[in-house]
């Protein structure tokens, strides 16, 4: 679902001189959908802070929620915006305020759990464009960008294979153990018969600030999978940055599990 703006008529309904910040403060049985997570800063430039509302519909009796909207009061025009998430159902929704753009203004981090045995997150970035808030990252637009091969090798290896950026990474597998490798190897080392993994969709995505300079990178992490999903072998991990334009890969590793030592 494409992300929804409030016309002018519709925002003008909205407004008021009498508008509470801490809306969230009422009693959720008087609000359809509830005030999720409130967060407050400046993400237009205008001196003053706005209160970026996370809102949406509870399913009863279940931690899902539906209809995952922004809703954003502006502090100078008292105007009221909504905006519909792309990714619009998920659980234990969250917003994050912080510069991921560099142009000293608070963007807005979206993120939810799909839900799904992968651990698979929904995630998505609204920043001031133009004076019009547009999305500038989702999580989906991401998962189709980056592409990944997984392929077993001979002598108990596994090869990760990255197509943006072109990078392959060798993982040895033996801390697996004997039956786990008797399983997929002969005697002399090499493969009983081709096995492919897959990488996963984006299952961790954080800000962090690596430079230190008041603008956020992004953290994005991806299982690696082997025969099934709880044949976990690590992650590969993205750091992104903001080129001007999008979010680019920056640094790109994988991170591997470690063999219990006693």
């Amino acid at each position: 679902m494409f992300s929804t703006y409030a016309t002018t008529k519709e925002r003008g309904a909205c407004m008021t001189n009498n508008m509470n910040p801490s809306l969230n403060n009422m009693p959720i049985s008087t609000m359809a959908p509830q005030v999720i997570q409130t967060k407050f800063g400046d993400i237009n430039g205008d001196g003053l802070l706005e209160t970026v509302l996370l809102m949406g519909t509870k399913t009863p009796d279940s931690p899902l929620w539906k209809d995952l909207t922004l809703a954003i009061f502006y502090g100078q025009t008292h105007q009221f915006e909504k905006i519909m998430l792309k990714q619009s159902v998920g659980y234990n929704p969250t917003i994050f305020l912080g510069d991921f753009t560099g142009n000293h203004l608070e963007d807005i981090l979206a993120i939810s759990d799909t839900g799904g045995s992968g651990g698979i997150i929904n995630g998505e970035i609204f920043a001031s464009i133009n004076g019009n808030i547009r999305s500038i990252f989702d999580a989906i637009s991401f998962n189709n960008k980056l592409k990944y091969s997984v392929n077993y090798q001979n002598q108990y290896k596994v090869a990760v294979r990255s197509m943006n950026p072109h990078k392959q990474y060798i993982i040895d597998i033996q801390y697996k153990g004997p039956d786990y490798l008797a399983e997929i190897y002969h005697q002399d080392g090499t493969l009983k018969q081709p096995i492919e993994g897959w990488v996963d969709p984006m299952s961790g995505l954080y800000p962090v600030d690596y430079e230190r300079d008041g603008i956020y990178e992004l953290l994005a992490y991806q299982s690696i999978a082997g025969r099934f999903h709880a044949d976990g072998l690590g992650y590969v991990e993205n750091i992104l940055k903001w080129d001007g334009h999008a979010f680019t890969v920056d640094r790109q590793t994988v991170g591997i599990f470690g063999k219990d030592i006693k």
